[in-house]
């Protein structure tokens, strides 16, 4: 027992020695902590961290140490102290090549470190705090840049591990200088005075945007266009409840389908981003914008969960391709960038030249940029200044605002973003739809479907440079259409075509234009490959028929190489001349077709050069005798007919057949044959200068009195043009008159009597030749030469210089029946 009593109190004895060695180093230590001058170890740690960094690093201000006891702890950890930790005026240098001397500066930084978590190799750092830190970033054209940092290799891991639980700043502000991407900007960054749940900075964003939309395309537009998004949102927020329904049905019911129903989950919490009404609650009380997040984590709808907030506000200003750009916007917690699990809240409005740009949604995974989430808002003078920002080649467009969700996936293989479901205002028309972009080599793709319910026809110039050049002032472009020209002068863009390639379908349901242009609707097939743009098909509505193109323009080298076929099926009549009094009570329709090439940059240049064959047939109509007899200038019977009626005349056919040699249409047949009268029209259209000369000749069947029977000619340019009566023929028979009346007063009518001309058109031979599809030679080749279509025993028209053309009459009875437009090639 003596020697068990001894062993006990000499273990006692050591224990105590080894407390009060124990207490005495920490006393100590703190001592020395409390009482050197740390400022002496600042070369040793700069010399550290600049070969760690391998950059110049220096703590130019004081360099300190103290003790603060734990806030928060509890028990025997709060009596055990922290060590804190402050340096001023810190700068980290950057490389010999670059504009600033700094990478960055800071005027002061502090924070703690948890002792106890140091015997586990864990540095525990609660909180960091930094004062106005300062950050200049640059990259050159060869893209070298600073913000890479050289770290000395290691040859095992380190046993340490950092835990970061908070950053805590003043003002901030960086800089960025790019010359790759053309970026010159600075930010401002500081944190908010309260933190602010996303639901909110939706509401207020939706707002703000819907303002800036007014500025874009009007009030009235900008209604409208709130309009269509929330019948959008309406309608999604029914599918989310459908489908949020059919889910818990299907729970409750013990389905195995687990994949399906976890899919229309995905969806439910998908249609929530968009504004509608979602099923997830949150602790905010903002249901839609919270529900959308939490789709963002893959977090079931229903699920509750805390609201993402916004910690930190930041504004900028600067150039981005030379563009003015200037705006602000919000960001969730530093911290929260380090939580792939955590949707990481962003907000933005910002102005770059005329192009306007908002979003409110989440990334995921930010850090390593996962996904990301958006209600996004467009407003613009034209689509086309987009590609500046984007790089996705659209075309000129009026004022536009668009709003709807953006979803993005980024991926090693190529990062994908649909623009979903989204609604716009595209001048007077509405645009909705949705558009994928893909990154992808060698170059991206944008595919999707658009749709227009109700398309102004006056939107769709500015895609040609068709529109005034008051319209290209106000959206920003610098080209003058010509005052004496109609054929669009503006250029093509085909560098933009090499830059991604495209596949978009576009509907127009129904198209808003002047009561006299007798188009309906509009569909087109947009494919864009490799600076090849084809339109396949282009196709109208027209007069209760068909206009249908294919396009292709070649505009991978220069002149632009451009192809087209066009054809015109089933088009009334009637409804081609809607304002025409006359033609109303016509009957039958017009088919056709053509075949062209040209070489140039513009609608204008491609008209000029274009080689080819144009046809057309009318068969089995009907049209107005006073429009027979005014294009006869038969005076008797158009005041009859005036008086007594409106009676019609049967068309047996009409044809026309062009040649296009270097932009001047010939025409080898233009003629009709009614009951009453053949009219043959002869003469050439020039796309090079838009000039016509047309001559018309009428020739009557049957006896008319008082008949000019004057050749008619249309002149003129495409933008003045004029029709009269030819003067020298209409001469030549009045002075036979005026000689005839000074013999004998009734002979004076023997010039004004037309006699009878019962001779048709050979129409089964027209009909044929119409048969016979158009040709063009290759884009550059100009087109061979073609003779007249002869057409035996047709009546000569002779023009004043005594030149004449042959029109067709055939030997066959009046009483022919032409074929009908069913026969028609392709009818």
């Amino acid at each position: 027992m003596a020697v068990s009593s001894g062993t006990g109190r000499r273990v006692g004895k050591i224990f105590a020695w080894l407390l009060a060695a124990l207490v005495i180093l920490i006393v100590a230590l703190v001592i020395f902590i409390l009482s050197f001058d740390w400022n002496r170890a600042r070369p040793y740690i700069d010399d550290k961290v600049s070969q760690a960094i391998g950059r110049p690093f220096a703590i130019n201000g004081d360099l300190k140490v103290g003790w603060r006891h734990a806030v928060g702890e509890t028990g025997w950890r709060g009596w055990v102290p922290w060590p804190r930790f402050s340096a001023a005026n810190i700068a980290i240098g950057n490389p010999d090549w670059t504009k600033q001397p700094q990478f960055a500066t800071l005027d002061e930084i502090d924070f703690e470190v948890e002792v106890l978590p140091l015997l586990a190799h864990d540095i525990e750092i609660p909180a960091i705090n930094l004062v106005n830190p300062s950050v200049d970033l640059e990259r050159l054209v060869d893209g070298r840049n600073n913000w890479t940092f050289k770290l000395p290799s290691s040859s095992r891991p380190t046993e340490w591990k950092l835990d970061l639980h908070d950053i805590a700043f003043a003002k901030g502000n960086i800089a960025l200088s790019d010359q790759q991407k053309k970026v010159e900007v600075q930010m401002v960054v500081d944190t908010l005075g309260q933190p602010i749940p996303i639901g909110d900075a939706l509401k207020q964003q939706e707002a703000a945007s819907r303002s800036a939309s007014a500025q874009a395309v009007g009030r009235a537009g900008a209604r409208q266009l709130a309009a269509q998004a929330e019948a959008e949102a309406a309608s999604e927020a029914k599918a989310a409840s459908a489908a949020a329904a059919y889910e818990a049905a299907a729970q409750a019911s013990g389905a195995s389908g687990a994949s399906a129903t976890s899919g229309v989950a995905a969806s439910s919490g998908a249609l929530a981003t968009s504004g509608a009404a979602a099923p997830a609650e949150t602790t905010s009380g903002s249901a839609s914008p919270a529900a959308a997040v939490s789709g963002a984590s893959g977090t079931a709808p229903g699920a509750r969960r805390a609201t993402p907030l916004y910690a930190i506000g930041w504004t900028v200003k600067g150039t981005y391709n030379r563009t003015p750009v200037s705006g602000s916007g919000k960001l969730g917690g530093v911290l929260a960038l380090q939580d792939a699990n955590r949707p990481f809240p962003v907000q933005a409005d910002v102005k770059a030249g005329d192009l306007h740009i908002a979003f409110v949604g989440t990334l995921t995974d930010p850090a390593h940029l996962g996904a990301l989430d958006l209600r996004l808002w467009l407003q613009g003078n034209s689509m086309a200044r987009l590609y500046s920002l984007t790089g996705v080649t659209l075309p000129e467009t009026p004022p536009y605002a668009t709003e709807g969700r953006l979803i993005g996936q980024f991926k090693s293989s190529g990062n994908v973003f649909t623009y979903e479901n989204f609604t716009g205002r595209v001048g007077g028309s509405d645009l909705n739809g949705s558009l994928t972009y893909t990154g992808r080599e060698p170059r991206p793709l944008l595919q999707g479907e658009l749709e227009s319910h109700l398309l102004q026809f006056s939107d769709l110039a500015p895609v040609i440079g068709a529109d005034s050049n008051a319209s290209k002032a106000r959206r920003g472009d610098a080209a003058a259409q010509p005052s004496n020209r109609v054929l669009p002068v503006e250029e093509f863009r085909t560098d933009r075509w090499k830059a991604i390639d495209a596949d978009v379908k576009f509907t127009g349901r129904r198209i808003i234009k002047n009561a006299n242009l007798p188009i309906t609707d509009l569909y087109t097939h947009v494919v864009m490959t490799d600076g090849v743009l084809s339109l396949v098909p282009l196709k109208f509505g027209v007069a209760g028929g068909s206009l249908v193109s294919d396009i292709h323009l070649d505009g991978s080298a220069a002149p632009l190489k451009g192809r087209f076929a066009m054809s015109a099926r089933h088009v009334k009549l009637k409804q081609l001349f809607p304002t025409f009094k006359t033609m109303q009570n016509a009957l039958g329709e017009i088919n056709g077709d053509a075949s062209l090439s040209a070489t140039g940059n513009s609608p204008a240049a491609l008209a000029a050069t274009s080689n080819g064959e144009l046809k057309a047939l009318v068969t089995e109509g009907t049209v107005s005798r006073l429009l027979m007899e005014a294009a006869g200038l038969n005076v008797a019977n158009v005041v009859y007919e005036k008086l007594f009626g409106t009676s019609n005349v049967k068309i047996n056919c009409a044809a026309a057949d062009f040649v296009a040699t270097d932009g001047v249409l010939e025409a080898r047949v233009f003629a009709l044959d009614t009951g009453d009268a053949v009219i043959n029209i002869d003469g050439q259209v020039n796309l090079r200068d838009e000039t016509m000369d047309l001559g018309v000749h009428p020739h009557t069947k049957g006896f008319r009195v008082f008949s000019l029977r004057s050749p008619l000619y249309v002149k003129g340019t495409f933008k003045d043009p004029h029709v009269g009566v030819n003067a020298a023929a209409l001469a030549l028979r009045g002075g036979a008159a005026v000689g005839l009346g000074l013999i004998n007063p009734f002979a004076a009518l023997i010039p004004l009597l037309a006699p009878s001309n019962n001779k048709p058109l050979p129409c089964a031979r027209l009909l044929a030749q119409a048969r016979q599809m158009p040709k063009a030679p290759p884009p550059g080749v100009k087109q061979q030469p073609k003779a007249p279509i002869s057409l035996e025993g047709a009546p000569v028209n002779k023009s004043p210089g005594g030149a004449s053309s042959p029109a067709a009459v055939d030997r066959k009875p009046a009483t022919q029946s032409p074929a009908s437009a069913a026969e028609y090639k392709g009818s």
